[in-house]
């Protein structure tokens, strides 16, 4: 099995699975089928701004997290199909096989998970699409607290960042299934500008790192605003 060494963070060797072990392409294209179904069948979904998304080539979404829906939610109406980092927490039961084989990727968040890193640096070098919560887990959904594994997959990656805001998933309970919000309720999914996170530089260093956290938090903290705007909520 042929391996493609990078340098990792802090200089330590990171190596990209080879394409058998990635998480399937087509298995995403169905999982994103699924969702549309499901999204806009319970939902009313408004959508805009996707086509900033790059057709082609690696993209990272970065999406605020306030509700349990907003990955689904993502994964329906995006222009691509989307590999999400997933806590290994949700990959219990029948949705362990269902989650992997819709191509997307479980990751240890109690350290750092070196295969889920691997794998998702893995979907950015095949030109696909990342999907990652950078604030980590659910909260306000505002950008306040960034982890740095945005930042990480990003310089390291070289993939252009496209903030994505998901506005109204928690807004109101349903009275039919509490955890969900109202059937036929309106969500908004606002994608931003693609933007670059590092400084041109090429460094990988814990500085560069830590100084394209704060760059992205402020462009992300920006497109939330600039979507609230937009869309009144």
């Amino acid at each position: 099995m042929r391996r493609h060494p990078r340098r990792g963070e802090a200089g330590r060797q990171v190596s990209l699975p080879s394409q058998e072990g990635l998480p399937s392409e087509r298995g995403a294209e169905v999982g994103r089928r699924i969702g549309v179904g499901l999204m806009y069948g319970l939902f009313r979904p408004r959508v805009l701004g996707s086509w900033k998304v790059p057709a082609t080539g690696p993209v990272i979404f970065a999406i605020n997290h306030s509700h349990n829906l907003d990955g689904p939610m993502v994964m329906g109406v995006a222009p691509r199909p989307t590999h999400f980092l997933i806590k290994k927490e949700a990959f219990v039961g029948p949705l362990d096989p269902f989650l992997t084989g819709i191509g997307q990727l479980k990751v240890d968040r109690s350290g750092a998970d070196r295969k889920a890193i691997s794998r998702a640096l893995g979907v950015l070098d095949g030109g696909g699409v990342l999907g990652i919560f950078p604030e980590g887990t659910r909260g306000e959904g505002d950008f306040a607290s960034l982890r740095a594994g945005l930042a990480y997959f990003a310089v390291r990656s070289g993939a252009p960042i496209v903030p994505v805001a998901v506005l109204g998933s928690s807004e109101r309970r349903g009275r039919l299934i509490k955890g969900l919000p109202p059937l036929r309720s309106r969500i908004d999914v606002v994608f931003g500008d693609p933007f670059e996170a590092g400084d041109g530089s090429g460094r990988r260093t814990r500085t560069a790192l830590d100084e394209a956290t704060e760059r992205i938090q402020k462009q992300l903290t920006l497109h939330l605003e600039n979507a609230r705007r937009l869309t009144g909520r």
